[in-house]
């Protein structure tokens, strides 16, 4: 059974991210609220869900939700900024899109989820001054291994995972050579072996190995 709330305010938002080990496409995070009546037997961690029983429980997480947002960051924002910062704006990115400001935030991990909100990038949202100081007005909590243990992390995670692999069966059907609907980017034989005979796709992270030997690739797409 996963716990409700960690600090026992109404508008407590839950946000996780999905993505972050793939060679390809964005890493998406997914913030939400949700009210203190929700509750749902089989929601947990989206990785201990089957995709069917993921995509079957979104339209409930979503109609009950007090708000939820989502947010992809892409492989050219990736390369320039790095996974662990993308991944963290990405959850930031999704707590402004919010249509009420939370009391409080709890995230998966073991990192703050307010770090390098100054970054400085090329590419992508840029924060302003006011966002930041909204952003750093809420107090938070990471918790490791959160989207197993807290309902609104479980289910932030599995919005994320889920808008996440809408986005990579969409670029499925402009690069079907990878494979992306079946292993949606992540660093498997078959999608390696791809990379190695067609060289990367506009949708790759160039920043990442993409190859166990990194072979000579052509960049220049």
């Amino acid at each position: 059974m996963l716990i409700k709330s960690y600090s026992d305010l109404f508008l407590e938002c839950g946000t996780d991210e999905a993505g972050r080990g793939c060679l390809a496409g964005p890493v998406t995070a997914a913030a939400i609220i949700l009210p203190e009546s929700f509750s749902n037997s089989t929601l947990n961690d989206s990785k201990q869900l089957s995709e069917k029983k993921r995509f079957q429980i979104r339209p409930e997480i979503e109609d009950k939700a007090v708000c939820f947002a989502f947010t992809h960051i892409y492989s050219n924002e990736i390369d320039e900024i790095n996974i662990l910062n993308a991944s963290m704006k990405a959850m930031q990115e999704s707590i402004l899109k919010l249509s009420k400001k939370p009391e409080f935030i709890i995230v998966d991990g073991n990192r703050p989820i307010f770090r390098k909100l100054e970054i400085k990038n090329s590419l992508g949202k840029i924060f302003t001054q006011e966002e930041i100081d909204y952003l750093k007005d809420i107090p938070n909590k990471s918790i490791i291994k959160g989207d197993a243990k807290y309902l609104s992390i479980a289910a932030a995670s599995v919005l994320a995972k889920t808008y996440r692999d809408d986005y990579m069966d969409k670029i499925h059907e402009e690069y079907p050579m990878y494979y992306w609907k079946k292993n949606k980017g992540y660093p498997t034989k078959e999608h390696r072996e791809a990379i190695a005979k067609y060289g990367p796709s506009p949708y790759h992270r160039k920043s990442f190995k993409l190859l166990p030997e990194q072979l000579e690739l052509n960049f220049d797409i």
